[in-house]
């Protein structure tokens, strides 16, 4: 379920959430679960992190809802209590996070079949997997910070102001960070696909 974040239904859930009504948590979660599980997975390259913060950022929502002051930015408020989860936990593991597989694990897991929303045909599966492989692995390539800011901007839909402020740093340089992110990422993946 995608909830505009402008919507009155989602402002109504808000506001339920903030009164404690489990119905409002649950239309919350669903409608940006497989988002924060895209954005977590991206910025750790762990499904095990993945659904840890995911899990984590339910219960801190539920501390903190109250808290959120609603002018229709919802999503940019969610999607930085997200974004400030994966730092802490990079600071506590005090070294960066291994690069995940998207293929099955040795118990027969595959975390990337969190991240489909339809079963697509086997050609189409297999060049989505491999896509999805040459993005991890461009990704890896992207300085932590450019990475997250990244990850910010497509999973999150931050605006560059909004990335400058989560950061600390001029609008001009997340702007700049994000270009050459996306300008590299599209060299590697160019790279990879010329192969």
């Amino acid at each position: 379920m995608v909830v505009d974040s402008n919507s009155v239904e989602l402002r109504r859930m808000i506001n339920q959430a903030r009164d404690g009504s489990p119905e409002g948590f649950e239309v919350i979660l669903s409608a940006y679960s497989s988002r924060l599980y895209g954005y977590f997975f991206r910025a750790t390259r762990s499904h095990h992190d993945a659904e840890d913060l995911l899990s984590e950022l339910m219960l801190k929502l539920v501390r903190v809802i109250k808290k959120y002051d609603d002018r229709g930015k919802f999503e940019p408020w969610l999607f930085r209590i997200a974004a400030n989860m994966v730092r802490d936990r990079i600071r506590h593991l005090k070294v960066r996070p291994k690069i995940a597989s998207l293929s099955a694990d040795k118990d027969g897991a595959n975390p990337g079949a969190n991240l489909r929303a339809s079963t697509p045909a086997p050609d189409e599966s297999s060049i989505k997997f491999d896509t999805q492989l040459q993005l991890q692995e461009a990704l890896e390539k992207l300085d932590e910070t450019t990475r997250q800011m990244v990850l910010m901007k497509h999973f999150g839909n931050l605006s560059f102001k909004e990335i400058a402020r989560e950061f600390g740093c001029p609008i001009g340089t997340a702007l700049a960070k994000v270009h050459r992110g996306l300008k590299t990422l599209r060299k590697v993946m160019a790279k990879k696909n010329e192969q």
